[in-house]
């Protein structure tokens, strides 16, 4: 039992036991220290020598500033995420934590002060200095920041300024989906126009794969027999320290790494171009092309088309919604698009269009 108050216990073994906090862990439960002694007077000693090098420890934390916390949790990070979501701390912590925040004592940070921080993001957050930055953008940079202050408070024991911090409400927009005749008029032009680029633009839109996936698949991946291929590859382009460069990695996550089944035609049409395993099948080489590229095609493409421009993401949303349209079992569908669930499929890329809803109530009868 222990001492009152003394956090010291005897053992079983007749030793003694002191407890000594140090923090936080990442579940928000307390972390110990423990020394011990064969009498109560060494131990008393050994807590006494150790809150001593607590506090001395404790004044080098208290002149910390925002921009060394934010370094220590990016040098964990950089082991533990991907070199595309590191790249992504790296920009976010640059362009907008370090400018307004870096050089202030993270101590002396209010959460009036961290309002106002978000206050500054959404008027005039924007590097290119033409005004604040969407709901979208600044909400990314808070959750960084709400992660470095729970990091301060698990290693450093100071307080979590950004705990109870809001960020800005994001509306959902809708992506409009390309209509059957866009849809008709692109088809068309690609099997006219056939070659490697031009194919992808086709897979993207009857497979809903994402650009980096298109851009990482190689022709070992490639079952034609069977009709399917497996998505486990992307390609980025990341810029850390002033760095650009193109990455090969795993997809955004576990889910992401599927089989992916294709309609007849586009098997068809993907025998033509058929290449050795270590072949990438867009660029038809053995090193990819990064998905700026397919990008670009895509937007001239569209204008050839004479379509309306679209970001090349819709030829996902589109895929999604003719799927759903069409009468696709939403888990099914969830799991060709590698969500980690069926609902982030159906909030984020299927809505149900004017004349699913018509139909919907025309075959209601009165009793």
């Amino acid at each position: 039992m222990s001492r009152r108050g003394s956090n010291i216990y005897k053992r079983t073994d007749g030793r003694y036991e002191g407890r000594i906090k140090l923090g936080y862990n990442e579940n928000g439960k307390l972390k110990y220290k423990y020394v011990y002694g064969k009498t109560l007077a060494e131990v008393k000693n050994k807590m006494e020598l150790s809150y001593t090098l607590k506090k001395t420890e404790a004044k080098a934390y208290i002149r910390l500033t925002v921009r060394e916390i934010c370094l220590e949790w990016l040098e964990i990070k950089k082991l533990t995420v991907k070199s595309s979501t590191y790249a992504n701390y790296y920009r976010l912590l640059k362009n907008h934590i370090y400018p307004l925040l870096g050089d202030q004592i993270y101590c002396l940070l209010s959460k009036k002060r961290i309002n106002s921080f978000v206050a500054e993001l959404l008027s005039n957050g924007r590097t290119d200095g033409q005004g604040g930055l969407s709901a979208k953008a600044a909400k990314d940079v808070i959750i960084v920041l709400k992660a470095i202050s729970s990091f301060a408070h698990r290693e450093y024991g100071l307080e979590n300024i950004c705990e109870d911090i809001q960020s800005p409400k994001v509306r959902n927009t809708e992506l409009k989906a390309l209509s059957d005749n866009e849809i008709r008029r692109l088809s068309l032009y690609i099997k006219r126009n056939l070659d490697l680029t031009n194919l992808s633009i086709l897979i993207c839109l009857y497979t809903g794969i994402r650009i980096g996936e298109m851009c990482g698949l190689k022709w070992e991946n490639v079952n034609l027999q069977e009709g399917f291929f497996v998505v486990n590859k992307t390609v980025q382009r990341i810029t850390i320290d002033g760095e650009s460069k193109v990455i090969v990695d795993v997809p955004k996550t576990e889910s992401s790494v599927r089989t992916v089944f294709m309609p007849d035609f586009l098997t068809e049409m993907m025998s033509d171009f058929k290449s050795s395993p270590s072949i990438y099948v867009l660029s038809g080489l053995n090193v990819p092309k990064e998905p700026r590229m397919l990008q670009y095609r895509f937007k001239k493409v569209l204008k050839e088309c004479g379509i309306r421009d679209f970001p090349f993401h819709a030829l996902r949303h589109t895929y999604a919604s003719v799927c759903i349209k069409k009468g696709f079992d939403p888990k099914a569908l969830s799991e060709l698009l590698g969500h980690s669930n069926v609902k982030l499929t159906l909030d984020r890329y299927v809505h149900s269009s004017d004349e699913i809803k018509k139909n919907y109530v025309s075959s209601l009868l009165l009793s």
